[in-house]
């Protein structure tokens, strides 16, 4: 992720009046502020992308083609582990980010891992699910009803994934950068993706699990 440095700063903003340069904290304030607005606009454009899923899931749900239906497919337990799994997660997630502006390594790290864990878990239990799916005959050529499913959720999935990943880096970082400015702004990116993830994983839950479910 790009911090904004003099080079790339408009020339009002590194200099102050009469030439002089501007003070090192305006300059860091400022690449925080691009930094975050940026990442915002990820965000948003991420939830647009979810909401088309969600509108094909909804406008498709009931296009069986004869195959199964939702509420033969959907084993309700697994999908509030996985739930359970993906909030708690965004619980230690915020806990480990506490600890990092409070520069508690050590803290931050434990938290870490277990953001990880749950989410490893979340994902362990929903391609398992998707597994028996497939073997069962229901994969995503069967209807149209799951294609949209296995898009939906899939997607979802693989950010979850993504996260995973990203977190890794980003422990990494700390061991080896320690808890400056630079990964604290990282840090908090990756936490709004989590929260983020969380958003959407109560979308999916109501629209294709509990309503399809019925």
């Amino acid at each position: 992720m790009t911090i904004a440095t003099i080079d790339t700063l408009p020339t009002e903003i590194v200099r102050g009046r009469g030439g002089r340069p501007a003070p090192t904290r305006t300059i860091v304030a400022y690449g925080r502020v691009v930094v975050g607005y940026g990442f915002w606009i990820f965000l948003l454009s991420d939830i647009v992308m979810f909401s088309a899923l969600f509108a094909a899931y909804a406008v498709l749900s009931g296009n069986t083609a004869g195959g199964p239906t939702a509420r033969n497919l959907f084993n309700l337990h697994n999908v509030f582990i996985e739930t359970a799994c993906l909030l708690f997660s965004s619980y230690t997630c915020g806990l480990g980010m506490l600890s990092a502006e409070r520069r508690q390594p050590a803290r931050f790290l434990l938290f870490a891992v277990f953001t990880f864990a749950l989410g490893a878990a979340f994902l362990t239990i929903e391609i398992s699910e998707f597994a028996g799916m497939v073997r069962a005959g229901a994969g995503p050529a069967r209807s149209a009803f799951l294609s949209s499913f296995f898009t939906l959720v899939g997607m979802h999935g693989a950010h979850v994934t993504t996260g995973l990943l990203w977190l890794a880096y980003t422990v990494a970082q700390v061991l080896v950068k320690g808890l400056r400015p630079v990964v604290l702004r990282r840090l908090a990116c990756f936490s709004l993706f989590w929260h983020a993830l969380d958003i959407v994983w109560i979308g999916v839950l109501t629209l294709v699990y509990l309503m399809g479910a019925r």
